[in-house]
């Protein structure tokens, strides 16, 4: 089973890359604010955790997110694979789905993370922020501390990711198309090493 962990600063252009990986390896995505918006509407047990907390202004514990991604792995046992989008954020949260998956017998199968340097990022932000309407897109100085903030939190996941052999950074500047095709090179290197590994 495949299973990626598509990481990448805000505009980095997560979003537009993991609808091509879903749809051309069939991946299954998760998305933790995704899960978060479906689990509050289906008014689960974890749903009704999280909107308590959201709603004082928390941020939603790691348990509970991992508790939304196991359900999420039961539910789709036979799929091909996962790609996790905007999480793990944190080592704990890294080793947390470990943990989780190896109960199911899985692991990461690897980390792609879309590199982009913070002036191109703050410009496409900016950019974005005059068609998407989001007020966080449209301040300067806001933007900066976002990418800021990324770049200090996620290094030491990169870096976890790194120590396990999992971690591959692909250039996230250039044609979505090319940038598209690079993230399948790496993709079909380690379904051919998952192939061997099955056959071994």
């Amino acid at each position: 089973m495949l299973n990626i962990v598509l990481f990448g600063p805000p505009g980095a252009g997560k979003g537009t890359q993991s609808q091509k990986l879903i749809d051309k390896y069939n991946l299954i995505h998760l998305s933790t604010g995704d899960l978060l918006r479906s689990e509050i509407a289906a008014g689960t047990e974890l749903g009704l955790r999280a909107k308590s907390l959201m709603d004082n202004g928390l941020l939603v514990p790691d348990e509970v997110v991992i508790g939304m991604i196991a359900n999420k792995v039961k539910e789709h046992k036979h799929a091909k694979g996962f790609i996790f989008d905007g999480f793990p954020r944190t080592v704990p949260q890294a080793q947390g789905l470990d943990k989780l998956l190896q109960e199911h017998d899985l692991e990461i199968s690897g980390m792609l993370a879309l590199k982009v340097d913070d002036e191109e990022l703050t410009k496409r932000l900016l950019l974005r922020g005059q068609t998407s309407g989001r007020p966080d897109d449209q301040n300067e100085d806001l933007i900066r501390k976002r990418v800021q903030e990324y770049n200090n939190k996620t290094t030491p996941v990169a870096d976890y990711y790194n120590g396990q052999g999992k971690f591959q950074a692909v250039e996230g500047i250039g044609e979505i198309e090319e940038i598209f095709q690079e993230l399948c090179k790496h993709i079909d290197a380690l379904l051919e090493k998952e192939e061997k590994e099955d056959k071994a």
